[in-house]
């Protein structure tokens, strides 16, 4: 019997995809684990494995195609021992019966569109249950749960049930942040917290007022003055979660200015002492640390001395974070990215350091795995390095805060009643009022404030 390949969800908020290029032909045989295509999300370019065993029957969708729909057909696999030429005449009908499939989704992801941004929380995941419900039914069925080595072994380790987990790996398949979202949404808890905030979230997210049209827009220039540029994938979701996150999350805002003299000249040491390794390029350092590495240490430390910050607001409960996963705001060519050090906390400033050169790296390749930059809870985003002073920066759920990094620049301070020069740098601490008030907040920057001006607290 002819398998269908579908467009898989790479992505809790992956609605569709282009199919930058296929890795195989028809004809080609494939086993489960072999990358077979590569598609192009909102934030990265992903390789697609084959889950099943076969020959490539026929590549029901083209290389280079653009806007595949999640779960649209795009290939078909004739089993061991099928004819081949069978299944592909076989597969005829297939892409009618493939269009009709996600009618009924389509309606549901048209309804919950304004409660995008706060599903992307770890815990709930609804649109990965909503991904691939053919698969899913096709799994129990069998008594097969498809699922990487590494998710499986990360269920183990946690006593979790892996056919209670929902896939949204190719076909349905179980992978390490599927599991992860389960872990950490409390097994058979995220299943009853999910729909809360699913039911709660579209009511809240309904815009006040309705956006201009396109053709009012270009009434107000002169025809031939301007250029369209058609959006992409990923500006159309920077777009969508911006407008959700400022009409659903209720933000407010705390500035300090920190003085960086310490903080500086503790870098600089550390910089100094930096062993020296060979490479490929001769010798280099063995790390090199910038100020916002030192930054993103002092946020996660913060948080662990303010747990109660450490948080993320769902309807139904409060989800307070054993560990600070601290996102990094990275510009991209069309955008930005936010890829996470987890565990932040516990890591060295070297380590931080050359983590977030290589995940920075691989975001302006659009080469970084969901897993990458899905979740968090925190996030720094720092425009220092533009000159700016100061700002305030959108939170992205499923964070409950944002720190806003302004230019270190000197400045008159006072100190014992003496005017001094001082290094310094406003921050900025945009908070979710629903999960951190107003005195935690404070307590929370100040935390802050106190480790980057005694930044010997980062190192010990």
């Amino acid at each position: 019997m002819p398998i269908n390949i579908t467009m898989p969800a790479l992505s809790p908020t992956m609605e569709e995809g282009n199919l930058s290029k296929w890795l195989v032909k028809e004809g080609d045989k494939v086993s489960p684990g072999d990358v077979i295509a590569e598609i192009e999300t909102d934030k990265a370019t992903m390789e697609v494995e084959a889950v099943d065993e076969g020959t490539v029957a026929k590549i029901v969708v083209p290389a280079g195609t653009e806007g595949v729909k999640v779960n649209a057909l795009i290939a078909v696999l004739a089993e061991d021992g099928e004819d081949v030429a069978a299944a592909a005449k076989a597969s005829g009908d297939a892409p009618a019966k493939a269009a009709d499939a996600p009618k009924p989704e389509a309606k549901a992801e048209s309804a919950a569109a304004p409660a995008e941004a706060p599903k992307a929380a770890a815990p709930a995941a609804p649109e990965v249950k909503a991904a691939a419900p053919t698969t899913a039914v096709a799994v129990k069925d069998t008594d097969r749960v498809f699922a990487s080595p590494l998710a499986r072994r990360i269920a183990k380790d946690a006593g979790l049930d892996i056919s209670a987990v929902s896939g949204s790996g190719p076909q349905g398949r179980v992978v390490k942040a599927d599991v992860e979202a389960a872990i950490a949404g409390g097994g058979a808890k995220a299943a009853t917290l999910a729909p809360a905030v699913e039911a709660a979230a579209p009511a809240a997210a309904a815009p006040a007022v309705k956006p201009i049209p396109d053709d009012a827009v270009l009434k107000l220039f002169e025809e031939g003055s301007y250029e369209l540029i058609p959006h992409d994938n990923m500006r159309k979701t920077i777009a969508r979660r911006l407008v959700e996150a400022k009409s659903t999350v209720p933000h407010f805002y705390l500035t300090v200015d920190c003085e960086l003299d310490a903080l500086l000249g503790l870098r600089k040491q550390l910089n100094d002492a930096a062993p020296v390794r060979k490479t490929e390029k001769g010798e280099e350092p063995a790390y090199k640390l910038s100020v916002n590495d030192l930054i993103i240490k002092a946020l996660a430390l913060a948080l662990r001395q303010v747990p109660d910050a450490n948080v993320s607001w769902t309807e139904g409960a409060m989800v307070k974070h054993r560990h600070a996963d601290v996102g990094v705001a990275v510009s991209i060519p069309g955008g930005l990215i936010t890829p996470i050090v987890r565990k932040a906390e516990e890591k060295s400033l070297s380590s931080i350091s050359n983590e977030m050169k290589d995940l920075a790296a691989r975001a302006r390749t659009r080469k970084l795995k969901p897993e990458e930059y899905q979740g968090g809870t925190t996030a720094v985003s720092n425009l220092g390095m533009f000159g700016i002073r100061d700002f305030a920066a959108v939170i992205n759920p499923p964070h409950a805060t944002i720190l806003a990094i302004g230019a270190g620049e000197q400045r008159a301070v006072v100190k014992d009643g003496e005017v001094k020069v001082a290094t310094v740098m406003s921050v900025t601490l945009s908070t979710d009022h629903r999960a951190v008030d107003g005195a935690l907040g404070a307590e929370l920057i100040g935390a802050f404030k106190r480790l980057v001006e005694n930044p010997m607290g980062l190192v010990v």
